[in-house]
């Protein structure tokens, strides 16, 4: 229970601070994208599930509060939190800057795919306008990064069971 609602909570600061901060400080044009830092970094650290779960609920919270086609934002960040969870096992040292890069390079593809998927479901996109944006708030996220894992590192710590030995 505990974790689900640490879980909520920081789906709804995403969401706070993304539609009331950061939609006015910008980058070159581009907004950063919060939902997906966090839905990496929590696939990150605690594995696909994890990740799929909050980018499923988190991506959907997106799209039913700002108005936008239902379920884009949830497939893609849900996919994403998946690939990165899986990519996990593949990791073999700890670098501090591993975050960065993955927060960047996932932030990128998860635009990419969000463009892709909705120009094909008929809304306008304009394929230089899309890479532009996706590099850009790839970038945003990658200098956000290292202010917000570890806030998200020490929540998902603290919300995990203890395992409790008794004689």
């Amino acid at each position: 229970m505990r974790r689900a609602i640490a879980i909520a909570l920081l789906i709804v600061i995403a969401i706070l601070l993304q539609t009331t901060v950061f939609s006015e400080i910008r980058l070159l044009g581009a907004k950063p994208e919060l939902l997906y830092l966090l839905t990496i970094v929590l696939a990150l650290l605690d594995g696909p599930s994890e990740g799929a779960i909050a980018g499923f609920f988190g991506g959907m919270s997106e799209d039913f509060l700002l108005h936008q086609p239902k379920g884009i934002t949830a497939l893609t960040l849900t996919l994403l939190g998946y690939a990165i969870g899986l990519s996990r096992q593949y990791i073999v040292s700890a670098s501090p800057l591993l975050p960065t890069i993955l927060v960047a390079g996932g932030t990128f593809v998860g635009a990419m795919f969000h463009g892709t998927v909705s120009f094909l479901l008929g809304q306008e996109t304009q394929f230089g306008y899309l890479v532009r944006t996706a590099l850009l708030s790839g970038l945003y996220g990658a200098l956000l990064t290292p202010l917000a894992f570890p806030l998200i590192r020490r929540l998902s710590e603290y919300s995990k069971p203890r395992r409790v030995v008794r004689w």
